[in-house]
């Protein structure tokens, strides 16, 4: 197993750069009160495809020899890490071969065709989804970039919280959600070598709370077919975003779908931003522990703003 190291971020970093917004840092006065904090927002639903997953996918696919690029890349993704690799392939001019659940939303399928992705459907369950990849890259020879458990995609990652640190001269805290743990260890990368004392928290929700559990059990804890409004984290750790958990988290938080939900509408009403629902857990988790952030400096990342505008969250359960 390579784990990524903090030189390979600043690698990652000038190779995307031509490729990638360098995204803007958001502030509310109306949020901070509310919260006690500081809290600044890193806007990844800026990025041209909706999603901070456009950083690692390119730092993969502008990685890769001319040799190997040639059958073009594969993978399996909920939704935004397919659309981001689909984006990256476009630029180079490769093919990108994408497996998605059928539950994904409709708008990040219609992104991944944009951007000339070809997905193959599967069943909404980690085991389907890898079942099928396996079908898929055997027949089309693509080169496997997984979503998150991947050196190149991590140390990409890292890149959004480099970023972040320069933009706001020091952070007591950093949130960022967690499902697989791609955002969080390119997180923990980067600030364990340019901010060790800037604390990595995750936020994760109650109804897919595997890296909570697996962070208290000090062990991976997989669910096969969790079940939540924040479609992005629904896939388990693994062993190479588990070593970056393990090592360098302070604490994992949960929000109930509701606390999701209230953060989501609270968001788009004062930052004035489209964000998606696993975007949202970081301020819920802030709202739900204010002695944790009373007082603090902390950075948010707002992962991505891929929504299906005919289906808001507030409106199914109005």
């Amino acid at each position: 197993m390579h784990i990524p190291a903090y030189d390979e971020m600043l690698e990652a970093h000038e190779r995307i750069k031509p490729h990638i917004r360098r995204t803007p840092v958001r502030e509310s006065d109306y949020i901070n009160e509310l919260t006690g904090a500081k809290l600044y927002f890193k806007c990844e639903n800026f990025q041209e495809p909706g999603a901070f997953k456009v950083r690692g996918a390119t730092n993969a696919v502008f990685g890769l020899d001319e040799k190997r690029s040639e059958k073009g890349v594969a993978t399996h993704s909920s939704g935004n890490h397919a659309s981001c690799l689909s984006y990256a392939a476009m630029k180079r001019g490769i093919p990108c071969h994408v497996v998605m659940p059928s539950t994904a939303p409709q708008a990040k399928k219609d992104t991944v065709r944009r951007y000339g992705g070809i997905i193959t459907e599967c069943e909404p369950s980690t085991s389907s989804r890898e079942a099928t990849f396996k079908k898929v890259q055997a027949a089309t020879g693509g080169d496997f970039v997984h979503p998150y458990n991947d050196p190149r995609v991590i140390a990409g990652q890292g890149t959004c919280s480099r970023e972040l640190v320069e933009q706001t001269d020091g952070l007591d805290i950093v949130v960022a959600p967690i499902g697989g743990g791609g955002m969080v260890s390119g997180t923990c990368l980067t600030l364990s070598t340019l901010a060790p004392e800037t604390k990595v928290i995750a936020a994760e929700p109650e109804q897919a709370d595997d890296a909570f559990r697996s962070f208290k059990a000090g062990r991976i804890i997989a669910d096969d077919a969790p079940k939540t409004i924040a479609d992005g984290l629904l896939v388990p750790l693994k062993e190479l975003t588990w070593h970056f958990v393990s090592s360098h988290v302070s604490e994992i938080y949960t929000a109930s779908e509701r606390e999701i939900v209230d953060a989501m509408k609270l968001t788009w009403k004062h930052l004035r931003i489209v964000m998606e629902p696993s975007s949202a857990v970081p301020l819920a988790i802030v709202l739900k522990h204010p002695e944790v952030f009373k007082g603090k400096r902390a950075g948010i990342i707002i992962t991505g703003g891929n929504v299906d505008l005919d289906r808001l969250p507030w409106l199914s359960q109005a």
